[in-house]
């Protein structure tokens, strides 16, 4: 952690600045049939303060707290009144001053509650092979609070045990101890412990459990998941995890976690993935059965060093993970396909974000890289925004100083700050700091108008990005758009020689027309290029969403089909928003019938879509 003795974290209720967690212990049954973990958790707090705080305010949201202690003695505790959306602070009363760098263990028994927004708990249905339930956790994030009460800051880092009861296998956010792994108990239950010796926040706290198994993806990695979908998830990821881990570790340096897996969870998982350590939770939209859309796993495997190893110390700072770790991704990439490829994935995000850009606003705070959430949720603060206008910054400075330069900064800032926390401005001054001694770079970077990267909302101005490979498809799109009138006559070929992702660009161009395609011509392309049947969820959605603009009450049927068999918010958002603006009666229909399989994180971020806040 960086040392500060201010909390600048404003989406916390803990007071960090005055004890740090070091180490949790985490004790949890899986009980399905209640669906909640119950057990305990013992925290390990460094004191900061010279007897100053004899009080310790911990994070909490919906939890059942049965009992606080202090090595087996009870401490008074009590729940403070809420204060939303943090939940309500944990009031922890010690017997007596402790001095500074003193530690203590904290012990709280607990147990989730239904509230928990942490956990989804799935039945049998709503797996793929539908024989047993599921449960996994998305804590980012400030969802780690509602399933034990934590310093749920991303300024804070803690070593942790896991030691997890559960009638089916369990994966979780350390690596496995494999003395005592899957140690039977006298009941049903089985023991899987794990241990995660890197620091981490408590939003990459990650629990799965269900009829989960593995397979060898390459030498330091296996993929995990439902037994019926295992061959096809190994095929999907055995070609390029390995080469992936070998690119980034000539960028950056060697990877730090030991192993890095994947786990394919059930649809409703709400993001592509989530780079929970050790294990990267991913959804099983990348698996296409082309390979096309593993771009998920270069991004997740990116975070192993930026956010995990390197963490913003707020969400108001969220784009130095994920502006980086997409700059990283593309950096994998252009090593692994070439560096037009690298640029034709920056073009694909500079439209997601545009499109971001356009729903929230173009004066709107949260279009800015550094946002002001003092009171705000995070969650209603996410989108593409930080992920591409971090990127295109980073892409910026690289340009500026020159990418052989840049490359030397690369690793710097990654041993800098590794296991640490840290803001924008500490990120400023690192670069600027770094360059001092080269004339010509140190002159660029003091000359940059920092401010306006940092604060100014809306886009910012566009790289010049190679287009060779957009080329062939905005060619495609403009035949389409001069239809009908025009010579031009579809056929299958014109996208024979196209890669998904290529498609995927040209579905995007054809969403740009001002003038959407008639309900005709929308059939027709979907007809004559099959891209309604398409298994690769990122064109079979943009193809409906093309459908639903041009008003062709043919793609309403499929697309409510699609929204009931995946939750991914990717796909799941704007469908709804399209589908409402069609037919709201249909879109709302929908959303009914499949709320309960959606994550509550999704759930309720289609609720303010769809009816505003007041529903959420």
């Amino acid at each position: 952690m960086a040392n500060v003795n201010f909390p600048r974290d404003p989406n916390t209720l803990s007071n960090y600045h005055n004890w740090r967690c070091t180490h949790i212990t985490a004790n949890f049954d899986v009980l399905f049939h209640e669906k909640k973990l119950v057990g305990s958790v013992t925290q390990t707090f460094r004191s900061a303060t010279n007897g100053e705080s004899q009080e310790i305010l911990l994070d909490s949201n919906h939890v059942d707290i049965r009992s606080v202690n202090l090595n087996g003695r009870p401490l008074y505790w009590e729940l403070l009144p809420p204060s939303e959306p943090y939940g309500r602070a944990l009031k922890i009363k010690l017997d007596r001053c402790v001095k500074e760098n003193e530690t203590i263990d904290i012990e709280i028994t607990l147990q989730t509650t239904e509230k928990c927004t942490a956990l989804q708990w799935l039945t049998p249905a709503q797996t793929s092979n539908k024989r047993h339930p599921y449960m996994f956790s998305q804590c980012q994030a400030i969802h780690a609070r509602s399933i034990f009460p934590c310093q749920d800051t991303p300024d804070v880092k803690s070593t942790i045990d896991f030691n997890i009861s559960s009638p089916l296998p369990v994966i979780a956010s350390g690596l496995p101890v494999r003395n005592s792994l899957e140690t039977p108990l006298p009941s049903a239950m089985t023991l899987y412990r794990f241990h995660q010796r890197v620091p981490i926040p408590s939003y990459l706290f990650a629990l799965a459990s269900g009829d989960i198994t593995e397979a060898v993806i390459g030498p330091r990695s296996v993929v995990a998941t439902s037994p019926d979908k295992l061959g096809e998830c190994q095929w999907e990821l055995e070609a390029d995890t390995e080469k992936f881990i070998e690119a980034i570790e000539e960028i950056v340096y060697p990877y730090a976690w030991g192993k890095y897996n994947v786990l394919i969870l059930p649809p409703s998982f709400p993001y592509g993935g989530m780079e929970n350590p050790i294990f990267t939770f991913a959804t099983p939209s990348i698996i296409s059965k082309d390979r096309e859309n593993i771009d998920v796993i270069a991004h997740e495997l990116a975070h192993s060093w930026s956010g995990n190893l390197v963490t913003n110390a707020s969400w108001e700072h969220f784009w130095l993970n994920e502006g980086w770790t997409t700059y990283l991704e593309r950096r994998i990439l252009a090593a692994v396909h070439g560096e037009s490829y690298r640029h034709f994935s920056a073009l694909i995000g500079w439209k997601a974000l545009t499109d971001s850009v356009e729903h929230f606003g173009h004066d709107h705070e949260f279009t800015k890289l550094v946002t002001d959430l003092k009171g705000k949720d995070p969650d209603d603060a996410f989108s593409s925004i930080p992920y591409e206008k971090g990127f295109n910054f980073l892409f910026h400075l690289e340009n500026l100083v020159g990418k052989h330069k840049f490359d030397q900064f690369i690793p710097h800032y990654f041993t800098q700050f590794k296991e640490k926390s840290l803001d924008s401005y500490e990120f400023k001054a690192t670069i600027l700091e770094f360059f001092q001694s080269d004339m010509e770079a140190s002159k660029l970077l003091n000359e940059l108008d920092w401010d306006r990267w940092f604060y100014a909302p809306g886009l910012p101005p566009k790289p010049d990005f190679d287009t060779s490979l957009v080329d062939v498809v905005y060619s495609l799109s403009r035949k389409w758009k001069a239809m009908p009138g025009s010579p031009f006559k579809p056929d299958s070929s014109d996208i024979k020689d196209l890669t998904a992702n290529q498609i995927i660009v040209f579905l995007e161009q054809v969403l740009l027309f001002e003038e959407p395609l008639t309900p005709e011509l929308s059939r027709l392309m979907g007809e004559v290029y099959g891209l309604a049947r398409s298994e690769n969820i990122e064109v079979a959605n943009l193809y409906f969403q093309v459908g639903l603009k041009a008003g062709d009450n043919g793609v309403i049927e499929p697309t409510t089909q699609l929204l009931g068999r995946i939750g991914r918010m990717k796909f799941v958002r704007p469908l709804y928003r399209s589908l409402q603006k069609v037919n709201r009666p249909v879109a709302v229909e929908t959303f009914e019938q499949n709320k309960a399989f959606y994550h509550p994180i999704c759930r309720a971020m289609v609720e303010k879509d769809l009816f505003g806040k007041k529903d959420a």
